[in-house]
């Protein structure tokens, strides 16, 4: 793969953590766009395997939520899964600014400050996941256990279809 390495493969080469990169074409820019669902299919991997990042609130602080593209996030959940009462989504610009990625290649990893991360907890019956690689049109694969661990995450069922 030819290109700059991303604050997200950097994070995961500092740990020497295994992970492979997968480019493809990046198609489409509009809202409603499912930037997840396209790089499952341009890649050959199926939908429950390739997790989206997405930005909330929950109570007034920023919540990271990693579910398969194949479903939802589901805010209630999220908001259980914190301790908290109310999740919102955050407005993509937020989301941009707080992660330092732009939306569509937003990753779990290397963001530019931690923030309290939940994974779905369908990531456990997985043997390797991709997510975003820190830009659009780069996926990362990598073992569960191995992103769970670089984010600090907790699991819980987030998702819904």
């Amino acid at each position: 793969m030819s290109g700059k390495a991303t604050p997200a493969t950097v994070a995961a080469g500092r740990t020497k953590t295994t992970y492979t990169l997968h480019a493809y074409e990046v198609g489409g820019d509009g809202d409603g766009h499912s930037y997840g669902a396209d790089a499952a299919d341009a890649i050959g991997v199926p939908h429950h395997q390739v997790f989206k990042t997405l930005v909330a609130e929950v109570d007034g602080v920023f919540t990271v939520g990693v579910v398969p593209v194949s479903g939802s996030l589901d805010l209630k959940a999220l908001a259980m899964a914190v301790g908290g009462k109310r999740a919102t989504m955050a407005e993509p610009a937020r989301a941009e600014k707080i992660t330092g990625y732009v939306r569509g290649g937003i990753s779990p990893l290397g963001q530019r400050k931690r923030l309290r991360t939940v994974i779905d907890s369908s990531i456990t019956s997985l043997a390797a996941v991709y997510v975003s690689a820190g830009r659009r049109g780069l996926q990362m694969e990598l073992a569960p256990a191995d992103l769970i661990r670089l984010t600090e995450a907790i699991t819980a069922p987030i998702s819904s279809t």
